[in-house]
Order: C-alpha cells, then structure tokens, then sequence
C-alpha cells in the first residue's frame, strides 16, 4: 500500500459524495452489483472530526413540549450550544424558548398549529397579527428562519382542513412580505410519508391521486416562494412493517446486501435515502424539480413496550449516529448527491406525557437533567462517544491516539465481500483496489475488503461503531504494516 504521499490516499473530495401520524415504507428489492464509485481520502479523519465540530447548517433537532418535567428554556439553549446542531423545531411558538435561543444563531423554525390554520386561511388579518406576535416580536435576535404552517394535514381524513392550508400558507406569506420578511422567512407544512401511495421502488414515488390538485398548489406556492418540502420519514417504522435481520441492517446504516431500484438501476445501501428519493421521485414526477427537501422529523426510539418491536438503545445510537455520520459525509441520496438534506431529528427530549406505545416517550437524545440518553457525536467538546452501542456489541475502542479498523481473524470471503461492498458504497475512494490500483495488489477479497474497512472508519469520525461490521471486525492500536489473506490485518505502510 502506498505511503501517505501518494496523491490516491492524500486527496479528498467531498463533491461527489451526500409522532402525530407516522408512515412506514418497506421495499422488497434484490440483487445488485457491487459499488465502487465513491470518491475518499485516507488522511482525513482529523479533518472530518474538526468538520463535525464546526458547522453543521444541515443538523436539526425536534423539540416538543408534550411533558411536564423538561428543562428551563435557558438551560436547553446553552445545552444546545454545546453541540453541533444548528436548527431547532418548535411544534407551536412558544415565547420562552423563542427568547432563549435569541443571539445564539441557532435558526428556529416555528409552527402553526392544525386548529389555527382555520382562522389564518379566512382572516389576513389574524395572519398579520400571528406574525406579529409570534415573529416580529423576536426577530432578527432570534433566528426564526420557517414557518411551518399545520401538521401532517394532507394525510389527515378533513378535507376541510386540507382545503383550506394553502389559503393559511399565502395569508402567513403575505403578513410576512408586508413585513419586509417575505425574503427571509420561508412558509411551508409538514407531511408524514402517507402522503405517498407509490414509493416502491423510489424511482416510482408519487402522491396520492386523490389529493393531487391540493398538493399541485401548495407545491407551485413553494416553488413561488422558495419554501421547501417538509416531510417525515421513519425507517424505525419500515422497520417493524418488516422486522427481518436485514431490513434492521438497511434501516441502521449497518452493512447490508442493498435493494437496487428497478426503474433506474440504482443501488440504495439505507432506507433513509430510499424514502427521501421516492419523495425526490413525487416531486419530479409532478414538474417540482427545483423544491427542495427537509426531514422535518426522522428517529428511533430507545425503549418501548415489552412486545415492541425495535426500539432499544443499542437501535436507536445506530440509526441516529449513523444517520448523522452520513449526512456529514455530504453524500446525499443517490437522487440528490453530493449534498446532506437539512434533517430535524427526532427528539431533543422526550415527552413523558405523550399518549400512544411506549416507544412514542423514549425518542430524547438527551434527559432532562442534561445529560446524554446516548452519545450520537453531537458535542463540540468530543467526537467520540464514551460508550459505544450498535445493534451488535462492538469491539472495544482503544485508548492509543492512532487506531486501525481490521477484519477479525477467521472471517469469511463473503463476510468480506459483503463488509467491501457496504465500505465502498459509503463515500470511500475504492479506485486504489481496483484493478491497475496502487493498493490492488494482493488481489484477495481479505486485502481489499482490510483497506475498505479501515477507510470508512477513518473517515466517520473514528467511532467504534463505524468498525463493527456486525461483529467482524475489531480496532487495534498496533499498525499492521503487512497483509495477508490468513492474517486479516491492514496494509498501511
């Protein structure tokens, strides 16, 4: 393998890479070929550790008030500056935490509640003095950057309701341009994933037939004004439509044979950029190309009811801190690459008063006495979590500044193949172990399947979990200078 020298391993380049009502989406594809058209660099961890420390505009956080026993709005802002996150979701405008995160440059997006779309969409009048008070009043010290205006309301059952959103959308818009904000201030509404009746596979995503024309206007209003699309996907719930082994692996970002989408031929590795592109596929197939998109709620529940299925601590770290690992990537989906979608994760806290299963008051990041329910690397002050947790047991980190991610002894070719297959599809630079590469020699699936591993755990921030490979591999703290198909190790000269 080459020294770090050479320009295969020196050179990076990112520019290729990127509860109301809920709705799971399973997919059933098969098949696919492997992916090797990442594009990585070797010796950038300590720059992609610096990089999950700075900023990070696509990170959000979902802060909901259905509970009795959640920190001063005070304390959450500073909790909130201690980390990486830059957005925080409001469900309604409530004043105190408005004037809590004032002069913190966290932008805030405020809600509208489904009762008051009503009074928004009859009377300008109640939208001007809406965004009087709960707007005007604090901005700009406080960062309010979207208006989302009801909740999930096109996948509701009130077609009332539904008929009168875009009225309520234009009046708030409008309140909002009188006040020199209209440029400043994006309007939009949250949409569940029901709001799709196609989405398998993603290249066939569409909305509902029914609801066509409703969404056809609240889609031209937002291509007017620049708002984006806000929608909430939840693989935790494709999860349990289908709880087999692999389908938690392909819903937690854990190494998986992959589903390739039959319309474009496209081999998805996670079932987040799956539901976002068969959104990215709705959108297109109606002439809305140029909407963007936002997770406006995306988790997994650490804990539930005895007979749930999914939620664990174990899940829930995987998912979210591999969710954030992949946005930080700036991946994106197979559909929007090379960019992270603004993703609002679900929750900062949780909601002890929340009614439904148990699993809808475990969703916190973090309790109300601060402290973490599980370290997903958000904090500015660390990157690595102090006590690692995958669906599987992980090896243990060691302590030693420089650490490699190495296959376990005794591993099969086709574990190995599977763990290069998942490496190579996740935003590595593949091209030296290809052939004519600098490191294709030897030409084993142990030596190609060693260099990928390692790789990927060098360039996620250098979590334990990005060195699981469903319990395959192990971090070691000694350099294996030398490879060998019956000694699994590295080659890193």
């Amino acid at each position: 393998m080459p020294t770090l020298s050479h320009a295969s391993i020196f050179f990076f380049f990112f520019s290729l890479l990127f509860p109301s009502l809920r709705f799971a989406i399973g997919f059933q594809w098969s098949g696919g070929t492997r992916v090797h058209e990442w594009v990585f660099g070797y010796i950038m961890g300590e720059k992609l550790e610096q990089r999950g420390q700075d900023s990070q505009s696509f990170i959000g956080i979902n802060y909901g008030q259905v509970a009795n026993n959640l920190p001063p709005p005070e304390a959450t802002a500073k909790l909130l500056k201690s980390t990486s996150i830059e957005k925080v979701r409001l469900y309604g405008a409530d004043p105190g935490i408005i004037k809590a995160l004032a002069n913190t440059g966290i932008g805030i997006v405020i809600g509208a509640a489904n009762g008051d779309i009503p009074a928004l969409a009859s009377d300008p009048n109640f939208a001007a003095q809406w965004v009087n008070s709960n707007v005007i009043a604090y901005y700009p010290a406080s960062k309010i950057i979207l208006i989302t205006v009801g909740n999930e309301v096109m996948s509701s059952t009130d077609q009332n309701l539904m008929s009168q959103l875009l009225p309520a959308m234009q009046n708030v818009q409008n309140a909002l341009n009188a006040a020199s904000l209209g440029g400043k201030i994006k309007v939009s509404t949250v949409h569940s994933m029901a709001v799709l009746t196609q989405s398998d596979p993603p290249s066939s995503g569409a909305f509902n037939p029914a609801t066509s024309d409703t969404m056809r206007g609240l889609l031209e209003f937002q291509r007017n004004t620049g708002s984006p699309f806000a929608i909430n996907p939840y693989p935790f719930f494709a999860y349990q439509s289908d709880p087999r082994p692999e389908t938690l692996a392909f819903c937690l970002f854990q190494p998986n044979a992959g589903r390739v989408d039959s319309g474009n031929n496209i081999k998805y590795t996670n079932m987040f950029d799956a539901q976002v592109d068969a959104v990215r596929s709705a959108l297109n197939a109606m002439g809305f190309k140029e909407v963007e998109i936002v997770v406006a709620e995306t988790g997994w529940p650490y804990s539930g009811d005895a007979n749930g299925v999914g939620p664990s601590i174990e899940n829930a770290k995987a998912y979210n801190g591999n969710l954030i690992a992949h946005l930080r990537s700036m991946a994106g989906t197979p559909l929007m690459p090379g960019k992270s979608v603004d993703t609002y994760i679900f929750a900062l806290y949780d909601e002890n008063l929340k009614p439904g299963p148990g699993s809808e008051r475990a969703f916190g990041l973090f309790k109300p006495d601060l402290s973490m329910t599980y370290d997903v690397s958000l904090s500015k002050s660390s990157q690595t979590p102090s006590t690692p947790e995958t669906p599987v047991n992980p090896s243990p980190n060691p302590t030693a500044s420089s650490v490699w991610c190495v296959p376990k002894t005794g591993v099969s070719d086709a574990q190995l193949q599977a763990n290069l297959d998942y490496a190579c599809s996740q935003g590595i630079d593949c091209t030296p172990i290809q052939p004519g590469g600098a490191c294709f020699e030897p030409n084993t699936v142990a030596s190609h399947a060693a260099y990928a591993m390692n790789l990927l755990y060098q360039s996620s921030g250098k979590n334990s979990w990005n060195c699981d490979f469903t319990q395959t591999a192990t971090l070691t703290s000694s350099n294996p200078s030398k490879f060998s198909s019956t000694s699994p190790s590295t080659n890193f000269e």
